[in-house]
Order: structure tokens, then sequence, then C-alpha cells
């Protein structure tokens, strides 16, 4: 039997990260990178927080950042998740390809602070609420519209880096 990361090492899409993995990542990692057109034509990124709820990435920035100036001029952006910096096994990521919609309103506002400030500070969410609710603050809700690349290195002889195939 040919197993990735053995005899198979340039096609890895058997170690793809699988749904319920990705949906770990997700509630696991409170940080991403945000690609996205920057100015002159050349690509931009920061890292920003996040949160993930129905199916989208909900992130947060002040007017006239970067990322807010670059997304109004074109709502096209990519988001990479890592588990780099969590207590989660492996080396795993996901990319997706989607469009942002920013929003300013008290409506979403109102939807998104809690749910932020649940995952970013359990342990005063009220304070952070406060914190956020300045009045340049805007919202990005990020819709997926493909994955383009994932992996989870622990489906991989070694975690990925040589050693006995998997059993």
């Amino acid at each position: 039997m040919v197993q990735t990361g053995v005899e198979k090492l340039e096609d890895l899409h058997d170690a793809r990260l699988g749904e319920a993995d990705r949906k770990e990542l997700l509630t696991v990692q409170s940080e991403c990178t945000v690609i996205f057109a920057g100015a002159n034509g050349w690509p931009g990124g920061v890292i920003m927080s996040f949160v993930a709820a129905d199916g989208k990435l909900w992130l947060t920035a002040v007017d006239g950042r970067v990322q807010t100036r670059a997304i109004e001029g074109d709502s096209r952006a990519s988001i990479v998740v890592s588990n780099a910096g969590t207590a989660l096994k492996g080396r795993r990521m996901i990319a997706f390809r989607g469009h942002v919609r920013l929003h300013r309103d008290a409506e979403t506002k109102a939807y998104f602070f809690p749910r932020f400030a649940a995952k970013l500070a359990p342990g005063d969410p009220e304070a952070f609420i406060k914190l956020l609710d300045s009045p340049k603050r805007v919202i990005f809700e990020f819709e997926p519209t493909a994955v383009t690349a994932s992996h989870d290195s622990r489906k991989l002889a070694g975690d990925g880096r040589g050693g006995p195939p998997k059993t």
C-alpha cells in the first residue's frame, strides 16, 4: 500500500483537513492572515483576530486602516488560518477565498461584539465590548466562496516530518 508522506511525497490530497477538524480549528484559533488587493496592484496582508459564526468569518478594524481601505475598493480577499500558537496537535491550516462586506451599523455590531468578546476576552467580555464600541469601528463579514488549500500533518507519517509509516 502506497502511503501519503512516505512513498507518495508530492500528492498530499490525503492530508487535507477534514470538515470536523476545520470546525475545530476555526473554533480554537483566534488569529488569521487576511490577504487583499493592496495599493498599486501589490497584494497586501495583515494579521487579524476573528470569530467564526453562521458559516462566515467575522473580524473588525477601525476605519482608515489599510485593510479597510483596500476592501472598500475591492471586496475580494483570502483568509488563511493555521493552528500556530494553539494547543492543537500537528500542523493544520486552511485557506479560503471569498468576499468581504463592511458594516458600520449598530445592528451588526450588536451581533458581532458579544461573539467576538466571548472568544477573545472570556474573562471580561463586557470590558472588551466597551473598548470595541468606538465611533470608527468597522465589522468585516467574510463569506468564503472556496477552500483553496488545507493541510493536516497528523495524517502523514511522522507528523509530516518523516518517520515510520502510520498504521
